[in-house]
């Protein structure tokens, strides 16, 4: 089971190298991380669970955030009485929208332990082409909090964290054309 101590912290040189394409099929090894990662995130937001082993709830992880530089990525929240639950191989957003949005105070992080105030600015839409785990090739569209989520786990797989899109003269800075998700 994976735990907060197996979450590589901002500063750890996975973080900021860009991932490897994965080669289908997986290996054993390479689902078992898949699982590993789904099982984290599921279990982080689980109250008693979470408590138990002192897990910090989150929405995604990116294995650069456990140190592999591979290109996985695995989501699991409900928006708006869906839920999006995907375990993703080798993603890439391969259109995005020209209106942009950024959530009301700011991302958080898994591997960040401090607050880091501002907002960061992201694509209203995307879509994504990445596979599932037996290879099969997924192609599905995004908008508002769920394009956040991605982004910000793609963004992991490029060695680009959240504050990186924060504006460093003026963090709050909003685009005339951004529009903020409550």
């Amino acid at each position: 089971m994976l735990l907060m101590n197996d979450i590589v912290r901002d500063g750890h040189p996975a973080l900021r190298k860009k991932s490897s394409e994965v080669n289908f099929p997986l290996s054993t090894e390479d689902k078992k991380l898949l699982d590993d990662m789904k099982t984290f995130i599921l279990n982080s937001q689980d109250e008693e669970i979470a408590e138990k082993h002192q897990l910090r709830a989150g929405v995604g992880l990116a294995a650069p955030q456990l140190g592999i530089n591979k290109r996985f990525i695995v989501i699991h929240f409900e928006y708006e009485d869906k839920l999006y639950n995907y375990q993703l191989v080798n993603p890439k957003i391969i259109s995005h929208s020209v209106e942009m949005t950024y959530l009301n105070g700011g991302e958080g992080c898994l591997s960040v332990d401090e607050q880091i105030e501002g907002n960061v600015v992201r694509y209203a839409r995307i879509t994504i082409r990445a596979y599932d785990m037996d290879g099969n090739e997924i192609k599905v569209r995004f908008k508002g909090y769920p394009a956040v989520v991605l982004q910000h786990e793609i963004d992991h797989l490029n060695g680009i964290m959240f504050y990186d899109h924060i504006n460093k003269d003026n963090p709050f800075y909003v685009p005339e054309n951004a529009k903020i998700i409550e």
